[in-house]
């Protein structure tokens, strides 16, 4: 696996708000009937990452973030 988990606090401010909405404005992303203001999104995201719910993946090979829930099978592949 060429992925690493990446922990919230250590990345700027920026960094982090970026990584956030980059993932919550992707194709695909779905959050019901209701339209979500991307505001509200990012803080839901924070929440989870701040909680432990969630976790920023870094992967190597193709230099990309993304955000996975904690209990993600792919997780248990990883390296802290």
């Amino acid at each position: 696996m060429t992925a690493v988990k990446i922990p919230y606090d250590q990345l700027s401010p920026e960094a982090l708000h970026s990584v956030i909405e980059e993932f919550v404005t992707r194709d695909g992303t779905d959050y019901g009937e209701v339209e979500t203001p991307l505001d509200t999104k990012i803080s839901q995201v924070l929440g989870q990452l701040k909680s432990g719910k969630a976790v920023i993946v870094f992967d190597q090979k193709s230099e990309t973030c993304t955000i996975l829930k904690r209990n993600d099978p792919v997780l248990e592949e990883l390296e802290e």
